[in-house]
């Protein structure tokens, strides 16, 4: 589960969040390609932000047809916000990671939900067909900050068979380990293709909140997840917390670096970005460092 906590106004500014796991350098490289898709499954976006507006950014159809833009409704701020870590104009107040890929926007949290929290769900099966969905579109990199909910016999399997998908046709996964504090997993985080992303705060330590675990420690990564600022649906900027907000800063990476290296294997640059080359025993993942994988792939 993932819950957003949302603060109004201005958190740490972009640059000292991308300085803590090197990504300036990486961005100064690059601002991404469009022929690298990025999966976004998540609320929808309000397209027409002016820091968005000129990014190439698509939504995938889904089986209940558009679920709109409501720029009021929580789903559609988790998703902008999203979106705004990714895909943002270079020079806004998000981190605008990776501008010039391609957004592939799956939507699938329905509208809802009242009050300064936001907590994204859906259930196996339908994020399991998202998944499906964004494979089929030609993504590369598929973000999750979400919670599952609503779990029926045989769910496990469904959504275990889409992330094996995923990992046969070289599509990495990347998905926020929850908020509750506890020391655990799920089916996603305990997918050995998967990549769970834990929260940091402004010094890179474990964020209070952040969900912890061994597979969390052993195949994760910890990003930054404190008062991140990003993109908000009505046109504005805000700040939010969460293990949502830590993910992207994760996906947009690999998307950068992908971007960098289109020759690269999906393990390779999983590998890269991981930098799991020794056993890892720890609940606690390392902190990405967005130039250490672009160097590891640069002496490949």
């Amino acid at each position: 589960m993932n819950r957003a906590q949302v603060t109004k106004g201005k958190g740490e500014p972009s640059t000292g969040t991308l300085d803590l796991v090197r990504l300036t350098a990486l961005m100064d490289l690059t601002s991404g390609s469009p022929e690298v898709s990025v999966g976004l499954i998540d609320g929808p976006v309000a397209r027409d932000h002016a820091d968005l507006a000129d990014s190439a950014i698509q939504e995938l159809p889904t089986a209940r047809g558009s679920l709109g833009q409501n720029s009021k409704d929580p789903a559609c701020l988790h998703g902008t916000f999203l979106a705004g870590i990714l895909s943002a104009r270079r020079g806004s107040d998000a981190p605008a990671i990776c501008p010039a890929c391609t957004l592939l926007v799956r939507p699938i949290f329905r509208e809802g939900g009242t009050g300064g929290t936001y907590e994204p769900s859906t259930t196996p099966d339908e994020l399991a067909a998202a998944i499906f969905d964004c494979i089929g579109a030609g993504t590369r990199v598929i973000n999750l900050s979400l919670a599952l909910v609503r779990f029926s016999a045989g769910s496990d399997t469904i959504l275990k068979s889409a992330l094996d998908f995923a990992m046969h046709r070289g599509v990495i996964i990347v998905a926020a380990a929850g908020n509750q504090n506890i020391v655990g997993s799920t089916v996603i985080t305990r997918h050995p293709w998967v990549i769970p992303t834990a929260a940091c705060n402004r010094e890179g330590l474990p964020s209070a909140y952040s969900n912890l675990g061994l597979s969390i420690g052993a195949r994760g990564l910890r990003a930054p997840g404190d008062g991140v600022i990003s993109s908000r649906a009505d046109g504005q900027s805000f700040s939010s917390s969460g293990t949502s907000v830590a993910a992207p800063f994760v996906t947009g990476t690999i998307a950068l670096l992908w971007s960098e290296f289109p020759s690269a294997t999906a393990p390779q640059v999983k590998l890269a970005v991981t930098q799991a080359t020794k056993r890892r025993i720890s609940v606690v993942p390392p902190l990405l460092d967005a130039w250490a994988a672009y160097q590891t792939l640069a002496i490949r």
